[in-house]
């Protein structure tokens, strides 16, 4: 064999040998078993800022969807139809162990604002304390959680889509007293074959300070392993029951994908 005959063995060889490295790499990547602790960080801390709740009343063109009164447009995410969170004063509050809530109506593309509160009362820490969520189309959560002097991975605090994305700040009510989120929440399109065509973006206002900046969100938020997208199409608002006496007011929604001037439809001259 002459050196070129030998050095082409030895080079297709370890081709070989790195394809199935590789292959091996991808296989153990695919299998491996995802704990929580490998999707949650500490660092870098938001920093945290005054500020009071930005409190608004719902515009003439607002779906209410919580005014005080009753849960007409809530039902149990397992689908009971009789809530079995508790109202008191104008307040909904969560039953642990009730299970999630979810609006009856589905929606795509919103403006979502919410008032909440976690209890008064300090009991536990870290996730366990104050915890809940607001979850749009079912998916994709906006976590709820008392971040008042209370240590956790960043990407799981209030104001965090869950386990993706950390808020710029920490503006944080103290517990007892209430938070204002405006959340603008872009939703995701599939074509026909049910692929993913546009992602979802999120943008939320916490107590007035912008927090999150129409970041794009890469699937489901969920608890372990990564975030990946399945095709759905308009779906509900969801709260979370996760063991807590969170409470919640003034719940309104406003459909952004029904108004004429949404999107890339506008008739722009030419140039």
């Amino acid at each position: 064999m002459n050196k070129f005959m030998r050095a082409y063995t030895l080079t297709l060889f370890f081709l070989v040998f790195l394809f199935a490295i590789s292959a091996c790499a991808q296989e153990v990547d695919e299998e491996r078993e995802w704990v929580p602790e490998d999707t949650e960080f500490y660092e870098p801390v938001p920093p945290v800022i005054e500020a009071q709740p930005a409190f608004l009343e719902p515009p003439s063109d607002a779906i209410i969807l919580f005014d005080g009164t009753d849960f007409s447009n809530w039902k149990m995410l397992n689908g009971d139809e009789d809530v079995e969170w508790t109202i008191e004063d104008g307040v909904m509050t969560v039953t642990p162990g009730s299970g999630d809530i979810v609006t009856r109506d589905n929606f795509g593309t919103v403006q979502l604002y919410v008032e909440w509160r976690a209890p008064a009362e300090i009991e536990g820490d870290g996730q366990g304390r104050g915890n809940s969520g607001v979850f749009l189309q079912r998916r994709y959560e906006v976590q709820v959680l008392d971040s008042y002097e209370n240590e956790t991975y960043v990407n799981g605090m209030a104001g965090s889509i869950y386990k993706q994305y950390v808020p710029l700040a920490n503006p944080a009510s103290p517990p007892g007293e209430w938070n204002t989120y405006n959340i603008i929440y872009e939703a995701p399109e599939f074509n026909e074959n049910d692929e993913l065509v546009t992602p979802a973006y999120f943008t939320v206002i916490w107590n007035g300070v912008l927090v999150q900046n129409r970041v794009e969100v890469k699937g489901n938020t969920v608890y372990i392993g990564l975030p990946e997208y399945s095709a759905h199409g308009d779906d509900g608002i969801r709260l979370q029951d996760h063991g807590d006496l969170v409470s919640f007011r003034n719940i309104w929604v406003r459909e952004l994908d029904n108004s004429p001037v949404w999107g890339d439809n506008l008739p722009w001259p030419e140039y």
